[in-house]
């Protein structure tokens, strides 16, 4: 018997508590090798080149586990997002974590790549460059579009079967061409990085956020955006497909008035 009133919306509260707590340890526990050298490494960085190295450490580590486990996440976003909020949390997780790894795993790699090049300049250009601090800013705009595409990678992997350069190609299309809700997302994921992460890195220290929500609160909130977008996109090209055959009729009905006056 389905529970109504406030023990009703308890009770849904606590299952959707459940759902985002146990995919963001899944997420954790599946990419446990980046975030020990995220924390090991970077964090622990006292010169440039201490920095630098841990940087490409974690550029080469990150589409082996951070990548795959993200896509897995991304998947049981998508099932909750589409109404799907029965579907099993741990099967659904590995069993899209072991169809999407290659394309995961090759898409990591491009975009762990220019993440490292980015962070690289732009410590370089805020540190070690004097006048030239203005373009160091210019990277972190950088890193937030390619924050922006990366997340429509992982909405696409997780919603359509393309070719790993058409999800790149269309993640970034997705990113330039729809600004508005390119825009939210890259607020909505700031914001809660900003809330999630401690106060020595500038956020809110509400780091209890992190281990049970960060991830799988992130990805919800992408995926959600990303189906507006996608269903936008349909009706558009629903409204384009009458449009076209609307005017085919019409040719047609012409070229029989033409055919019967002759």
């Amino acid at each position: 018997m389905e529970m109504r009133g406030m023990m009703g919306g308890f009770y849904k509260l606590s299952e959707w508590i459940m759902r985002l707590s146990v995919t963001n340890v899944l997420w954790l526990v599946t990419s446990i090798p980046f975030w020990f050298l995220l924390l090991t490494g970077l964090l622990g960085s006292e010169t440039a080149d201490q920095l630098k190295a841990s940087i490409i450490t974690l550029a080469v580590v990150a589409p082996f586990t951070l990548f795959p486990s993200t896509s897995a996440m991304f998947s049981l976003a998508r099932k909750w997002v589409l109404g799907d909020t029965d579907v099993p949390l741990f099967k659904t997780f590995f069993r899209s974590y072991k169809q999407n790894y290659v394309q995961a795993m090759i898409g990591g790699v491009f975009y762990a790549l220019l993440f490292a090049i980015m962070i690289i300049d732009f410590q370089v250009y805020l540190k070690q460059m004097n006048g030239f601090a203005i373009i160091a800013y210019l990277f972190i705009a950088l890193m937030v579009l390619l924050l922006v595409s990366l997340l429509h990678f992982f909405s696409l992997l997780s919603h359509f079967h393309m070719k790993t350069v058409q999800l790149l190609k269309n993640a970034l299309i997705l990113t330039i061409g729809r600004p508005i809700r390119s825009f939210m997302m890259a607020i909505g994921t700031v914001a809660i990085m900003f809330v999630s992460m401690p106060k020595q890195l500038g956020g809110m220290n509400f780091t209890f956020l992190i281990p049970f929500f960060f991830g799988s609160v992130i990805a919800i909130y992408t995926y959600y955006n990303f189906n507006i977008i996608i269903q936008k996109m349909m009706l558009l090209k629903d409204a384009a497909a009458e449009s076209d055959e609307g005017q085919a009729s019409e040719d047609t009905d012409s070229e029989e008035d033409r055919n019967n006056e002759k």
